[in-house]
């Protein structure tokens, strides 16, 4: 339990800016076993950012809070996954060879790619959020819970959808340099089957109430797919921005599908 515990604060320390045990440092070792926790890191977040939302919506509009709870959740994060995402729409829309590519994402300037492909993807999360809580709110009194499940399912998921292309590519960059070097060696069954726990549980407790909410798995499974096979294509495996884009795109496509089966099905 000790050794598990000091793991889980590894992964807390490795991908948030929660304030750790002293005693807990970036050991290569518990970081590759981290990743067992990385869909729970997604609870935390995700229950952090519908907290702030919650707060924030009893005395403001909906918009704004859910615009407060993004802040809340990329303070949370330092902005891990975001920065990323704008690294990786840098180096795969400037650079044309796995070299290019990898030493744009390095640089630590955002370029006009990435500045762009930020505000789009800000634009739409405020923008499905917005419309995904609204469902949730014209339905019975379990509604809040229902919200609360839906920030933390789409947390979980989409870190999900990102932690599992490391059990299935390699690892690009032939250095050590990438502060996420450590977690891409290899993995055992407690990391897979920890990853998938974490990973769904939400989901599955969101489809109590709608079952069809579980179709969501296949669009945010396809994109994990093609996500990995373009960047196999181009780099030959993933990086660390590489996880951190499929996350936000991932997180984005859970959103559009819930939308999607809400209103078709």
């Amino acid at each position: 339990m000790k050794k598990e515990l000091h793991i889980f604060f590894t992964a807390l320390l490795f991908y948030t800016r929660i304030p750790c045990p002293k005693n807990i440092d970036h050991n290569p070792d518990y970081l590759n076993k981290a990743t067992r926790y990385f869909p729970l890191i997604g609870w935390i977040v995700g229950s952090i950012s519908f907290l702030a939302f919650y707060v924030f919506s009893l005395f403001l509009s909906v918009e704004t809070a859910v615009i407060l709870a993004f802040i809340a959740s990329i303070l949370t994060t330092g902005a891990f996954h975001e920065d990323g995402f704008a690294d990786v729409c840098d180096g795969f829309g400037g650079g044309w060879t796995k070299e290019k590519i990898l030493l744009i994402m390095k640089d630590s300037a955002i370029g006009a790619y990435g500045a762009i492909g930020l505000v789009l993807l800000f634009l739409l999360k405020f923008k499905l959020l917005s419309e995904s809580i609204a469902l949730f709110q014209i339905q019975d009194s379990t509604a809040l819970f229902q919200i609360f499940l839906l920030f933390v399912s789409a947390h979980a998921l989409s870190r999900l959808a990102a932690i599992s292309i490391i059990f299935t590519h390699e690892y690009s960059r032939d250095d050590a340099s990438s502060k996420s070097k450590p977690i891409a060696k290899s993995n055992t069954w407690k990391e897979i089957l920890g990853s998938f726990f974490f990973g769904l549980v939400p989901l599955l407790a969101l489809s109590y109430f709608k079952y069809q909410i579980l179709l969501v798995l296949i669009p945010v499974f396809l994109t994990r797919y093609f996500l990995a096979r373009y960047f196999q294509k181009w780099i030959d495996g993933y990086t660390g921005d590489c996880l951190g884009a499929t996350q936000q795109v991932c997180e984005v496509v859970y959103y559009l599908a819930l939308l999607f089966l809400w209103k078709f099905i």
